[in-house]
């Protein structure tokens, strides 16, 4: 008898819920902790007085190492078991909030959201393998909607709890959020998580191909954040591209050589999966990128609290709360690709609203374009999940679950990026644009600096300080300007990325199709 049909012996038919709560719990309080820290960007820099490239580090560090820990659920539960594993993980990830939550500088602190990423990385995976093994087939997409929203629903009223714990006590404060949810996880796992299932002597580690992934991960990340400041051809940039390169080549010429990948690549001979796959990555990008967008643009353009900020994700956060049961059980009743191509146009959509932003923008203006958002990914997430993974054998299932979650983080990983360093360059782009129209011809400047001047003299400022305090004034101005041009142009990126995921998307419509009618009797 396995150690699954020994809990169903023990707790009845109902175990796979007692499961799906467990892996669920767990989920949440690694989940929280991604993008809870977004709202506390703001004051970590004025803590320590860094720069936004350096405070970006926060969200890359906790993506990449989450990233390169996913592959390792696969080897870690033949190993040792679902049990022994989430236990570790969720120890080593409490560690790593108390880590930081201490942190007397903004190295400690990175460490430590490395330290979380690496443990969040092993527990997300586990719990979809263990949900592909309590659930019928023709139940998992509902037991995917429903183990969706601690993934997505976590993220989204994260913030909201983060911003309240800044504004009464403390940014340390966010750190310590996903501890409850841990401690109980661990208690909950030890009860209802499987041991091992496989008997005999453990399965040998890809040591190497954890080096090669190490090796990309670090850095192409760290050339992207710093490129703009070092310059994108610099020696230093160019030899970390050059090394991010030949770490990805190496990586994936060694999992076709060793016995014991940590990426079997025969899930890539699977035409479906690799465009599953391209839909994942894109929804990653889509889901932390504009995580990452809306809170910074609110809190640092509309001068909200992080308590407003994080509010505004909350109305998305409960539309979750009926989208994603009602998504997981369509999931399982209609063809996965019309889900996920119907979620991606509604994302598309949102994204395109959300790029007509500026400084007046209402407070629920702004929800609302959130909330679509939001919908969207409710219709794409159980989809994907339970599609990419029915397609595989069984077999390649512990696999699937490890690659198709390291995609969708690897995407958020380099959406976050990669977003910062366009909204960097088009804030650039804007603000000398901006200040090129901004000379004694145009009368719309110097009806404004008339205006500063007049109510700048009826504070009682010197007069010898009125034209340099007005001037003060129209370069902050402009600044706010090229930033929210450079805003909307993010959204408008991200409107792009969603619109480009529908080709692959088609491409898993029309191979289903064709499966289909290849099963047909003649």
């Amino acid at each position: 008898m396995s150690p699954i049909d020994a809990m169903f012996e023990r707790y009845g038919p109902a175990y796979k819920w007692y499961a799906t709560g467990t892996v669920m719990i767990a989920t949440i309080s690694v989940v929280l902790s991604a993008t809870i820290v977004n709202v506390a960007i703001p004051a970590v820099m004025g803590a320590f007085g860094i720069s936004p490239v350096q405070a970006q580090w926060l969200s890359t560090g906790f993506l990449a190492a989450m990233t390169g820990t996913m592959l390792l659920s696969d080897w870690a539960n033949r190993a040792f078991g679902q049990r022994l594993v989430t236990t570790i993980a969720l120890a080593v990830f409490s560690f790593g909030s108390l880590l930081g939550g201490i942190a007397p500088n903004e190295t400690i602190l990175t460490l430590a959201r490395v330290i979380q990423g690496s443990a969040a990385g092993i527990v997300q995976p586990m719990a979809m393998i263990l949900l592909f093994k309590v659930f019928r087939p023709d139940e998992r997409g509902a037991a995917m909607g429903i183990f969706g929203i601690g993934v997505v629903l976590a993220p989204a009223l994260g913030p909201w709890i983060g911003g309240l714990l800044i504004d009464a006590f403390d940014w340390r404060y966010v750190f310590y959020l996903g501890l409850p949810f841990a401690g109980l996880a661990i208690v909950l796992a030890n009860v209802f998580l499987p041991g091992r299932e496989e008997t005999g002597p453990r399965p040998g580690f890809d040591w190497i191909g954890l080096g090669f992934l190490v090796a990309f991960l670090g850095t192409i990340l760290n050339a992207l954040t710093n490129a703009q400041r070092m310059g994108w051809g610099s020696d230093v940039i160019l030899l970390q591209f050059a090394i991010a390169a030949a770490s990805a080549i190496g990586f994936v010429w060694w999992e076709f050589q060793t016995s014991k990948p940590m990426l079997d690549m025969r899930l890539f001979s699977n035409v479906p999966f690799v465009a599953a796959s391209v839909v994942a990555f894109i929804m990653g990008a889509g889901l932390f990128g504009s995580t990452y967008l809306v809170p910074l643009f609110v809190q640092t353009i509309q001068g909200l609290t992080p308590t407003q900020a994080g509010l505004l994700l909350m109305p998305s956060g409960f539309v979750m709360l009926l989208v994603f049961p009602i998504a997981g059980r369509l999931s399982d009743r209609v063809p996965a690709t019309v889900l996920i191509g119907l979620g991606m146009a509604v994302f598309a959509w949102s994204s395109w609203l959300t790029s007509r932003v500026e400084i007046n923008t209402a407070f629920w203006t702004l929800a609302w374009w959130t909330v679509l958002s939001r919908i969207g990914l409710g219709l794409v997430f159980p989809a994907i999940s339970a599609g990419s993974l029915q397609v595989l054998p069984p077999s390649l299932i512990g696999q699937g679950s490890g690659a198709m979650n390291f995609i969708r983080q690897l995407g958020g990983a380099f959406g976050v990026n990669l977003l910062a360093v366009f909204m960097e360059r088009r804030t650039m782009l804007h603000a000398d644009a901006f200040a090129a129209t901004q000379t004694s011809d145009n009368s719309a400047t110097m009806e404004l600096l008339r205006q500063v001047s007049a109510m700048i003299h009826t504070a009682g400022l010197p007069d010898t300080q009125i034209m340099p305090a007005a001037a003060g004034f129209l370069g902050q101005t402009i600044a706010i300007q090229a930033s929210t041009a450079a805003f909307r142009d993010g959204f408008l990126a991200v409107t792009a990325v969603f619109l480009i995921a529908l080709i692959p998307t088609w491409v898993m419509h029309k191979l289903g199709r064709r499966e289909a009618a290849q099963l047909l009797p003649e």
